[in-house]
């Protein structure tokens, strides 16, 4: 990969790191004072599934799953946070494009 290429990956995955920090946000990173980088480990997963295709349904799916099964969350708007931040995601994919 050239550093171009690099330098672009980085810059997509801060992008998704914005949208787990601002439009999933499960736990509450901004109300509780927690560490922006709170959410760094599903970043890349995230990331791969965008470029990989993945669909908007099975991206929120997957956050929903690491709320709930592994945050141990019941939080009744989970599924909704997971979908509005998977339908943001999947929307910013063209702009993930690496030529």
């Amino acid at each position: 990969m050239s550093a171009e290429h690099k330098y672009i990956s980085r810059e997509n995955r801060a992008t998704v790191r914005e949208v787990l920090l601002h439009d999933w946000d499960p736990i509450g990173v901004g109300e509780l004072g927690l560490p922006e980088d709170e959410y760094d480990a599903y970043v890349g997963k995230v990331y791969v599934m965008l470029m990989g295709e993945e669909s908007k349904e099975a991206i929120a799916e997957y956050l929903l799953d690491i709320a709930t099964r592994h945050m141990g969350l019941s939080d009744s708007d989970l599924s909704e946070r997971s979908q509005r931040a998977a339908e943001k995601l999947v929307s910013l994919r063209p702009s993930f494009r690496i030529n």
